[in-house]
């Protein structure tokens, strides 16, 4: 394997796994963004408040965007294992 191949691998990998993150972490941001306005609004200071919502935000997006995530990674790995040979040799 050169190193052009393992940089290559690597970055790709890299990518998979900040795409896989930004999926799940956005809606996250954004809800806790719009809760952080609500409670600055109504000058309301429950830490609960923002941690909740943004829980649901996150299992929601996982239920919905689960299917994908997994294929993407699955496609990833799949890539991977097959390319073993040609990566050794």
């Amino acid at each position: 394997m050169t190193p052009e191949v393992a940089v290559d691998l690597f970055r790709e990998a890299l990518w998979l796994t900040a795409l896989i993150v930004a999926v799940i972490v956005t809606p996250s941001l954004i809800v806790g963004l719009l809760v952080a306005m609500f409670q600055a609004a109504t000058q309301i200071n429950e830490q609960t408040l923002s941690f909740l919502p943004r829980l649901l935000v996150i299992l929601l997006t996982l239920i919905v965007a689960g299917p994908w995530l997994t294929q993407q990674l699955t496609d990833f790995m799949q890539n991977l294992i097959q390319n073993i040979p040609q990566l050794i040799g």
